[in-house]
């Protein structure tokens, strides 16, 4: 109850209580509403604090089972937060611009990933001859699609999660992953639809403070459920190095026993073949 209380105050200092003018509300959003002030509307952070919980216990057991989340952030105010999160968490992240058809033509979109490393890999071979004019052409081609691509560089498979801060602003990303069936976790404010995503946060999605403590709490989950993938990774391999020893210490055993059996139940050879005699001729 404590910890509720603290994150209470926490989400009300930073501000994730404000919501958009009453002429701007999505009537969807009528259950997460706690009251209006002046022509504003203002969020339920009870609400808010169980959305949380719920879609921080989903990413845990996400990062957990070892599942990629992509992180989904375009607009200026979150796209520093979110890039510092992912990377913390070795996620993907989305922060510049998407682009069409980044998860329903992924095919296509990892070409443009490999074209972009094997440029990288070109501009670090000094083995490789390229005139001062190309070199340039290729340092620009590499740093327009990184600023792109840079964040789903790793990311060889469509995730298993969608982390988005605007629902309303990454209409794109989240139709797509509606469509490939991808869970969807996201900050929705007051002009959103709570519906569109499985996970909603309400939330104030304008401002760099309630997008920084919904982004840190998201991350600091995460983290949580990697470090018990890591523990129990280590038990596992500590458990198998002792029944790899155990086994060792019974086939030694065994053979011990088997050997001293097999000395024990040999039976003694009886003497075979005919005695010598000496003829009466050879003894004259």
């Amino acid at each position: 109850m404590s910890e509720n209380t603290s994150l209470h105050q926490q989400l009300l200092d930073s501000g994730v209580h404000f919501g958009h003018l009453r002429k701007k509300w999505n009537p969807k959003m009528l259950p997460y509403i706690f009251a209006e002030k002046k022509g504003i509307h203002i969020i339920d952070l009870n609400k808010t604090i169980e959305g949380l919980q719920e879609a921080a216990a989903v990413m845990k057991q996400l990062a957990k089972s070892g599942k990629k989340i992509l992180f989904v952030a375009t607009k200026k105010q979150a796209k520093e937060i979110v890039t510092d999160c992912a990377q913390r968490v070795n996620m993907p992240y989305v922060t510049d611009r998407w682009l069409g058809g980044m998860l329903t033509n992924f095919g296509t979109i990892r070409k443009s990933v490999k074209k972009m490393q094997s440029i990288e890999k070109m501009l670090e071979d000094s083995s490789i001859s390229i005139n001062k004019k190309e070199r340039l052409t290729l340092k620009r081609d590499k740093d327009k699609m990184e600023k792109v691509l840079g964040g789903i560089s790793n990311m060889a498979r469509i995730p298993a999660a969608l982390f988005i801060c605007d629902i309303s602003h990454e209409h794109i990303a989240l139709a797509e992953a509606r469509r490939l069936g991808i869970t969807t976790l996201g900050m929705v404010d007051t002009n959103s639809d709570p519906n569109k995503v499985d996970f909603a946060i309400p939330a104030n999605d304008d401002a760099t403070k309630s997008i920084a403590i919904i982004t840190n709490y998201i991350t600091a989950a995460i983290i949580e459920g990697l470090q018990e993938r890591e523990t129990e990774k280590d038990k596992m391999e500590d458990s198998e190095e002792e029944g790899t020893e155990e086994q060792m210490l019974n086939l030694a055993e065994g053979g011990d026993d088997s050997e001293e059996g097999a000395k024990k139940a040999a039976p003694r050879k009886k003497a075979t073949g005919t005695r010598r005699t000496t003829s009466p001729a050879a003894k004259k």
